[in-house]
């Protein structure tokens, strides 16, 4: 162990001893960083034009459980991937023009989960824990509290104004998040009726997974993981037919596979999704996992439909109407990574949810398209210990401890299954492969899965009407701002003003000419 730790301080001297700053040379030059200003001035300079056009599209990304600490370490990743240092990459998402704060708390929780943010997001009203598309009235778990309680989402309000609308997910499709969109439920873990106590089921609740495909009759995209909760029970997996843990759930019987029609179509693999010529379909349910998705790091290249990949044929599906569209984007399993204390795993989700964000762009356009991405909540995750520039992000920090003289990485969590005493003392990681898809990074406190965390998330927006996305708000103002935006739902009589474009009344122009905003971009 003394050997070791030795080999280790050793390292760091050498290797600050050889001089050479590791950072680009033009950054010595203080015209670089002026002349970099300058340019960033004049792009936000720019956004004093404020775009009000009428939103014809409506985008929200969300990834599960990406909070600040998230995003900048996914933005050292993304740069340390194309051989860079990574401090000074830009994410998709950096280069939006409008940031903001949201508060994620619950009505009942300082710490909430994603089931009460999902409701606050999507249906514009904060919920308690636990249950999705109803409001705080109702009581987790509590099926009689769910009549008189429903709230409606963005998603059926633009289905309602003639829209099309989709949900694509990372997770399993009556997972939290995406449910809050159609589903009306007090316990977020009803995914079939397997799952359902036999009052529930007797009181008249339904299982999420119905509720998918009765409260909002034809959702044009639907896709993302959960096969299981589809079939009856022992059902084989079309993907996994020996393996009974894949089976499907459903004690009613029901068999809730989509109806396929000339241009409706069900796929459970990538090669059937990028088969289908988009001109053709108009309704799609993608099922590609019984549950949620591989980690984008395990995923199986050629079976299984990456989320940009997903992303692109939804858009090419949704953008047919002349109406316009609502998506819905998850990286859920962001959220998972965390949970298992596995960084490497979140972080590369959340960087492959920066590549579907980038496919968007490219998609769309800023002059009728009003996309937002965000967080429900952040995690217990952080990353420190003065690294120096260029230090791979998963890697160790520079110094070892100065109370038990071991090194230990710069992520680091609060709380979690990376808590390791061995004989009475923290763990030495020298000898452990700390750069492993599936490491543990340490934690302070142990606990079988990590825990959300409760600061504010941020809210990167871009498009008609981003500018009403600044400074601090609750968390279910976004979806009210997405619907302003889009003249759908209610506030809509600004919309046949000023020859077609969104007439900001007085008060909002009055808001929006006190923003100081400034762009990020190179």
């Amino acid at each position: 162990m003394k050997v070791s730790s030795l080999l280790i301080i050793c390292f760091c001297l050498i290797s600050r001893a050889l001089g050479k700053p590791r950072f680009p040379e033009q950054e010595k030059d203080p015209k670089f960083w002026t002349a970099w200003a300058q340019r960033t001035l004049k792009n936000a300079l720019t956004l004093q034009t404020l775009n009000t056009n009428i939103a014809k599209n409506l985008i929200l990304f969300l990834g599960d459980g990406m909070g600040v600490p998230t995003v900048t370490a996914a933005r050292i990743l993304k740069g340390q991937l194309s051989g860079q240092s990574g401090e000074e990459t830009l994410l998709e998402m950096d280069k939006f023009p409008f940031v903001s704060l949201a508060k994620t708390y619950n009505t009942n929780a300082q710490v909430p989960d994603s089931a009460g943010t999902a409701t606050a997001y999507l249906c514009g009203v904060k919920a308690n824990e636990g249950t999705v598309g109803v409001n705080a009235a109702a009581v987790r778990s509590q099926c009689n509290t769910t009549k008189g309680n429903e709230v409606t989402s963005i998603l059926r309000w633009a289905k309602d104004a003639g829209k099309s609308v989709g949900i694509v997910t990372t997770t399993r499709v009556n997972h939290a998040t995406p449910s809050a969109a159609y589903a009306h439920c007090v316990d977020r873990d009803w995914y079939s009726d397997n799952e359902m106590p036999a009052d529930a089921l007797e009181t008249g609740c339904k299982d999420i997974a119905r509720q998918l495909f009765e409260n909002i009759p034809d959702i044009n995209v639907i896709m993302g993981g959960g096969r299981r909760y589809m079939f009856p029970r022992n059902t084989p997996d079309a993907e996994y037919p020996d393996m009974a843990k894949h089976n499907g759930t459903r004690k009613d019987g029901r068999n809730l596979d989509f109806k396929v029609t000339a241009k409706g179509h069900y796929v459970w693999n990538k090669q059937q999704l990028l088969s289908l010529n988009p001109s053709n379909v108009d309704y799609l349910l993608g099922l590609f996992e019984p549950m949620d998705l591989t980690y984008d790091l395990e995923r199986n290249d050629e079976t299984d439909p990456s989320l940009t990949e997903m992303v692109d044929v939804a858009i090419k599906i949704l953008r047919k109407n002349p109406n316009g569209f609502y998506l819905l984007v998850e990286g859920g399993r962001i959220d998972h990574g965390h949970h298992e204390g596995k960084a490497k795993q979140a972080l590369y989700e959340a960087v492959e949810m920066d590549r579907a964000i980038g496919r968007a762009d490219l998609m769309t356009s800023i002059h009728d398209t009003l996309t937002i991405v965000t967080a429900d909540h952040s995690h217990m995750f952080n990353f420190g210990g003065y690294t120096a520039r260029g230090n791979t992000i998963f890697g160790l920090a520079p110094m070892l401890s100065d109370v038990d003289q071991k090194p230990y990485t710069s992520i680091i969590y609060g709380n979690g299954p990376g808590y390791k005493i061995v004989n009475g003392v923290r763990q030495n990681i020298t000898g452990v492969n700390y750069l492993d898809n599936n490491y543990q990074a340490q934690a302070a406190v142990p606990l079988v899965s990590e825990t959300h965390g409760g600061e504010d998330v941020a809210v990167f927006a871009k498009g008609p009407l981003a500018h009403l996305l600044h400074g601090v708000h609750e968390q279910n103002y976004i979806p009210h701002v997405m619907a302003y935006a889009a003249c759908i739902g209610q506030n809509r009589e600004h919309c046949t003003t000023n020859g077609g474009a969104a007439g900001l009344r007085p008060i909002v122009s009055s808001i929006a000419a006190l923003l100081t905003v400034s762009r990020l971009l190179c």
